[in-house]
């Protein structure tokens, strides 16, 4: 008996079934089974050869012990068997089974890798698809995360990347994102909305930031330097601040508590405060006045009336200042002026006062002879009138 070689047609019929017939969804992942359609003779003489000239042994075995994948018959444990066209990337592979998606065989024309392996770190990924960023599977040594989308604000971007603040996109947990680690502007280094008190010198907004709230040190809560007369006081450097810059209230220019011998005036507390405990130089050791006006000066003398009025002067200062500070003993300060007209309007007396009888003058000059009967020697103090009586002299 001889074995009939396959009909033509009979291999064609396989092939357009292999390429035609991929599995279909429910199926084990394989292609579908097929096997040729070539007719089988049998000559009866029990080798079940094809062909009439086939030769048998008459064992009924079959023949089987000389087939083998390749030879384009599929034999008792293949399930296909193209001949030469099995093939790695072919829909019957070199073991003569049909191609499926993870056999370790790239069937090129149905899928993009096959690796053999069930491992969807690596190049190759379940369904045999090649490994991309956004498939679900974090590819080692590639991705750092793979969450399936190319939702940039997930925390994974569409790079694979995990998200961070500097990256630009704005994260969940992030309230800015401006793609920069620049800590002076509108969005620091922290992807937190800069804010006075966050710490860091916003640019053009802040002159400081000491990324507090505590309003009493260096750097107010308005992130602007503390000073003296912001109305806040800075412990450890000033004793009170009242907002303003008046040095006679309570509380002094300097932001010092306003007290006897500081040198500052307590107005409506204190009369004098000339800046020391001494007695006897114009203004006592408690701010209480030892002349008519206070702080005129650290040394004292009767004002010329013979009334018993004491004014203040300083050792440098000239007659016509001590006349004019005698006056102001008498009259009140700031309301002394010099009398116009007498002798050279030489002489101080009460502003609007007048000459002649208007008020009591105070010389810093001498008359001469026969201006006037008594004599004006240098501070002459002289009752109402051009030539009045003289009453004392403020000099003295």
């Amino acid at each position: 008996m001889r074995r009939l070689s396959l009909p033509m047609f009979g291999v064609v019929g396989v092939v357009c079934v292999l390429s035609a017939c991929p599995s279909g969804d429910g199926d084990d992942g394989r292609f579908t089974t097929f096997t040729t359609n070539a007719t089988t003779m049998d000559n009866g003489d029990g080798d079940s050869e094809t062909g009439a000239e086939g030769v048998g042994d008459g064992d009924g075995d079959g023949d089987t012990g000389g087939e083998s994948c390749g030879d384009g018959v599929v034999d008792p444990g293949e399930e296909c068997d193209l001949g030469m066209a099995n093939g790695a990337d072919a829909a019957c592979t070199p073991a003569c089974t049909i191609a499926e998606c993870g056999d370790g065989y790239h069937y090129s024309q149905v899928e993009d890798c096959d690796d053999g392996n069930a491992d969807n770190t690596d190049a190759c990924v379940t369904g045999c698809k090649l490994a991309s960023c956004g498939d679900g599977f974090v590819q080692t040594d590639v991705e750092v995360c793979d969450d399936g989308n190319d939702d940039e604000t997930d925390g994974c971007n569409s790079m694979c990347m995990l998200g961070s603040c500097g990256d630009g996109v704005v994260q969940a947990g992030e309230q800015c994102d401006d793609g920069n680690m620049d800590d002076s502007d509108n969005c620091p280094g922290t992807c937190q909305l800069a804010f006075c008190g966050d710490g860091f010198l916003q640019a053009g907004f802040e002159i400081c930031d000491d990324g507090n709230m505590v309003n009493t040190d260096a750097c107010l809560n308005t992130c602007t330097p503390a000073v003296c007369g912001d109305g806040v006081i800075q412990d450890g450097v000033e004793d009170c601040d009242d907002n303003n810059m008046v040095d006679t209230d309570a509380c002094t220019a300097a932001c010092g508590v306003n007290v006897c011998g500081d040198g500052v005036v307590y107005e409506g507390v204190e009369d004098c405060d000339d800046g020391n405990m001494i007695d006897n130089d114009g203004c006592a050791p408690d701010c209480t006045s030892l002349c008519a006006n206070p702080n005129g000066g650290g040394l004292t003398a009767e004002n010329g009336t013979n009334m018993n009025v004491t004014y203040c002067y300083n050792q440098n200062d000239s007659t016509q200042v001590r006349a004019q500070k005698a006056c102001e003993s008498h009259f009140g300060e700031g309301q002394c002026c010099v009398i116009m007209g007498g002798y050279n309007s030489q002489q101080y007396g009460q502003c609007n006062g007048g000459g002649g009888d208007g008020s009591i003058h105070w010389h810093w000059d001498s008359h001469p002879d026969g201006h006037c009967d008594p004599f004006y020697v240098p501070g002459d103090v002289v009752s109402p009138g051009w030539c009045g009586v003289i009453l004392g002299n403020f000099t003295d």
